[in-house]
């Protein structure tokens, strides 16, 4: 009857709605998280905007559900650091998400392979100058690990992460220099 077909149509239209309010609703929720992660980690607006691309695209191809909001948000801003060349290890984001290294890592990867994300090998060289600040290491050290990193090249990408070089290096150049710190310290 024209009734029941009135009915089933405004079910459907409301259906629609409600699922597009919850979309909007899960989006407004990540956004604010992110804002909140990448403030805390201090990045740049640029890096805070490819997140959230890479965050919209997850909802879009429904990658979001069965895992945690924070979760896929700190894994949307790792992808985006290293895509933007502004290096962050898993510890540092996980060490501001309310999520941890493992699960951020674990959704890193499959936002990457279902996404088609590009996201180019860290640089080693690129921890570096962030690494000596931490540790208070001076511009002597810093110039000679990034020497033993060019001159090792390519190479060393083979055996180890993009952190552990940069930590070997810097371990290395601040005993030549005469600025020991243990490799714990490292």
């Amino acid at each position: 009857s024209i009734n029941n077909k009135l009915f089933r149509r405004l079910r459907r239209q409301h259906q629609r709605t409600r699922i597009s309010s919850s979309t909007e609703r899960n989006l407004a929720v990540a956004l604010g998280e992110l804002q909140r992660l990448a403030a805390q980690m201090g990045l740049p607006r640029d890096v805070r905007e490819e997140a959230a691309y890479i965050y919209r695209k997850a909802v879009e191809k429904k990658l979001v559900r069965g895992r945690s909001i924070e979760g896929v948000v700190a894994a949307s801003l790792y992808a985006a650091c290293r895509m933007r060349k502004i290096p962050r290890t898993l510890d540092e984001v996980g060490e501001f998400s309310r999520t941890g290294r493992k699960e951020i890592g674990r959704t890193y990867r499959f936002l990457a392979s279902e996404l088609k994300i590009n996201v180019p090998l860290a640089d080693p060289e690129s921890y570096i100058p962030r690494f000596c600040s931490m540790l208070g290491l001076n511009f002597d050290v810093q110039r000679e690990a990034l020497q033993i990193i060019q001159s090792i090249g390519d190479m060393a990408m083979v055996s180890r992460g993009p952190t552990g070089i940069a930590g070997a290096a810097i371990y290395l150049s601040a005993k030549r220099n005469s600025h020991e710190r243990t490799q714990s310290d490292v």
